[in-house]
């Protein structure tokens, strides 16, 4: 599901289901994780800027395809977190995760911010996810082993924007 599609960040109430259905379409993430997923979209619904939580949807024909979210992380004055970027598997490879980066990054900046975070698994799963990182200019800042789980380390990747 390559081709047409546009970005917009308004939130509606159906992307609470539509984000946890595409999450949970890239076969990577665990029913715990697919729940917060949804949940961050919920809170930013009830709480608006509030929340904390930015997004940016891709729909093609009216079905979400990609989408991230990112916010300000707490006590800095210019640092993001990147919290969830996720492509429906038909698109990926397609530019769209480049594409919603570039967005979120462009964004970022435009609300001061000039460092952007992103947390990944070590496990050898998400090697294209590590990856794509590197690929659009994240750079490894550091690696804790046996975060998520034994064997399961966490590595955060960073760009300065």
């Amino acid at each position: 599901m390559t081709g047409n599609y546009s970005l917009r960040t308004m939130l509606r109430p159906d992307d609470i289901a539509a984000v946890r259905n595409l999450v949970s379409a890239t076969g990577f993430f665990s029913t715990e994780e697919i729940t917060i997923a949804g949940e961050l979209v919920e809170e930013a619904l009830l709480k608006s800027t509030e929340a904390g939580y930015e997004f940016i949807f891709a729909e093609s024909a009216e079905i979400l395809i990609g989408y991230c979210c990112f916010g300000s992380i707490p006590l800095t004055r210019e640092s993001f977190d990147m919290y969830w970027l996720a492509v429906q598997p038909a698109s990926q490879g397609s530019g769209l995760g480049r594409r919603l980066m570039s967005a979120a990054e462009n964004t970022i900046r435009d609300m001061g911010g000039s460092r952007v975070y992103a947390d990944t698994s070590s496990r050898p799963q998400y090697l294209p996810t590590r990856k794509f990182y590197e690929t659009i200019g994240y750079q490894q800042a550091a690696h804790l082993p046996d975060f998520y789980a034994p064997g399961d380390g966490k590595i955060i990747y960073c760009k300065t924007l």
